[in-house]
């Protein structure tokens, strides 16, 4: 059995150190058609890049936010199916502007102190303080939210109408009190109220997770009792795929992605799938001013030069999927209808144009250049992503027979780090974004560049999706909501601030076990096969 689901990872900003990871779902209390499940033993997962801080509070990159699900829980539950259910909270009560949660009883923190309705709310103030730069401030929690907690009962209020409160508030993973309290204390332990707690790790190595006695509280009812649940969650560095791939043959991993050649051997074997969407060949641009990409018609030429056919197939590994969203993950906020926007066909001619009139000129030399400075292109991509070589050699053909000199610089983690927080020193390539709603998506074209401590670090400025947004934040309804989100992120497609040339479904490979991941791996889902 080969089940699909069209998630992908949490959003992030160390875009391309993505953990990649799905799995064949199953029911949360149950097994794979009729195979057995067993209690015990060591779920082992590879982790195509080392997490670093493993905070929850300020994780972004793609690796730490799958990590941080196996240590902490959340007050609602989104199925891979983008149904909401129980987890923290028993039930809850909403209105435009206010959500009232109901904890469930007897609920413990990895510290052994009790998890009350205080706590939660505390998580939701430290959340709502932009001082504290928290990692969903400013997409699921705003500023003027506020919370307050009565017997067990956490009650959190919008200063504003506030469509999407469950599906935001629901999402926030709950931090213990004494983790609020020293969050430094959070990089490298974990104290939230998860089935799992960190009791072991090796950066750079592995990083092991033990399942906890008394857990009653987990969704549809799991509790550390619930058979086929592993003892153990080992985490594995493990950043060559050909590597990953013969451990899963071996036995000896029971997940991985593998996106490259060696997924053929692994589908000869008959291994189990399950895909993600991943948006592989999204496009972003550095808007600075001192870069080429601020010109909008710079932006414009870049994209109608390039034939979205070839580079996708490249960039895919001839699996490209045309993408009806820049929302790609779980609960998929907005998405359905399809976009308002389309792509627009390649146009050579009409892009030379552009650069024409953008004052870059055609010299003698086929080279073009503004003022005596050549136009040149720094393009980054992930080092580690097996298609995104070949494709980026693709594109670089492609613009430098519009004379533009091409740059291909092949990022690893540090790499992105630097030129995307640090230096600026880029211009477009393959960079991705994974949101889960337009209001996640917004973190990054709404608010604060990351000079100033924002999650924009493209330092967009597009006054028309600006005002949309701001719109569908008091929105109504859902449906009148996503009505403006879709118009807001036609504005995004419209201005090139996001090219989202191909994306692809990426499987991952799974040996001994099921699982479901809506975003990220649940923990109280896996099960082990016999």
């Amino acid at each position: 059995m080969k089940r699909q689901h069209h998630v992908v990872a949490v959003a992030a900003a160390t875009l391309a150190t993505a953990l990649a990871l799905t799995a064949c779902s199953a029911p949360s209390g149950g097994s794979d058609g009729g195979t057995d499940v067993v209690s015990g033993g060591t779920f082992s997962v590879a982790l195509n890049d080392d997490p670093g801080s493993l905070s929850p509070l300020t994780g972004v990159s793609l690796v730490q936010r799958a990590l941080v699900a196996f240590g902490y829980d959340s007050l609602a539950y989104t199925t891979p199916e983008g149904e909401v259910i129980p987890w923290l909270a028993d039930s809850w009560e909403v209105t435009g502007t206010s959500i009232a949660y109901t904890l469930k009883d007897g609920i413990t923190c990895a510290d052994g102190t009790d998890f009350t309705a205080e706590t939660a709310a505390a998580n939701i103030s430290y959340q709502a303080d932009a001082a504290n730069g928290t990692f969903w401030f400013g997409s699921s929690i705003t500023a003027d939210m506020t919370a307050a907690a009565e017997g067990n009962v956490l009650t959190i209020t919008s200063a504003t109408n506030n469509p999407f409160l469950l599906e935001g508030t629901g999402s926030i993973e709950m931090v213990c009190q004494a983790g609020l309290d020293d969050p430094e204390t959070l990089t490298d332990a974990t104290n939230g109220t998860a089935l799992y707690a960190l009791s072991d790790s090796t950066p750079g190595s592995e990083y092991t997770y033990t399942k906890r006695d008394g857990y009653t509280w987990g969704p549809d009812g799991v509790t550390s009792d619930t058979e086929g649940l592993p003892d153990e969650i080992l985490g594995r560095v493990i950043t060559d795929e050909a590597t990953a791939a013969n451990l899963l043959l071996s036995g000896e991993l029971n997940a991985a992605s593998v996106v490259g050649a060696d997924r053929a051997r692994l589908d000869s074997a008959g291994l189990e799938t399950e895909s993600l969407l991943n948006p592989i060949g999204e496009m972003l641009f550095n808007e600075r001013a001192d870069r080429p990409t601020a010109d909008v018609r710079v932006r414009q030429a870049l994209t109608l030069a390039l034939d979205r056919d070839a580079v996708g197939e490249l960039v895919t590994d001839g699996n490209a999927v045309e993408s009806v969203s820049l929302v790609n993950q779980i609960p998929l906020t907005c998405v359905a209808g399809g976009p308002e926007w389309t792509l627009p066909d390649t146009d050579v001619e009409a892009a030379g144009e552009l650069l024409d009139e953008a004052g870059y000129e055609l010299g003698s030399d086929g080279l073009r250049s503004k003022d005596g400075e050549p136009l040149t292109i720094r393009f980054i991509y992930d080092a580690g992503t097996p298609s995104h070589g070949a494709a980026a050699e693709e594109v670089q053909q492609e613009w430098n027979e519009l004379g533009i000199t091409t740059d291909l610089v092949a990022e690893d983690p540090a790499g992105w780090s630097t030129d995307l927080y640090q230096s600026y020193d880029w211009d477009t390539g393959f960079i991705q974004l994974a949101p889960s709603s337009p209001v996640v998506l917004s973190l990054f074209f709404l608010g604060e560049t990351s000079e100033n401590g924002g999650y924009n670090f493209m330092a967009v400025s597009n006054p028309e999706y600006n005002a949309l947004a701001t719109e569908a934040f008091t929105a109504e309804s859902a449906d009148e909501a996503c009505g403006i989100w879709k118009q807001a992120e036609a504005e995004l497609i419209e201005r090139v601030d996001i090219f989202p040339l191909a994306e692809t479904e990426t499987p991952m490979y799974l040996s001994g076990v099921t699982l479901d991941r809506p975003g990220a791996i649940a923990p109280t889902t896996i099960r082990m096969l016999g």
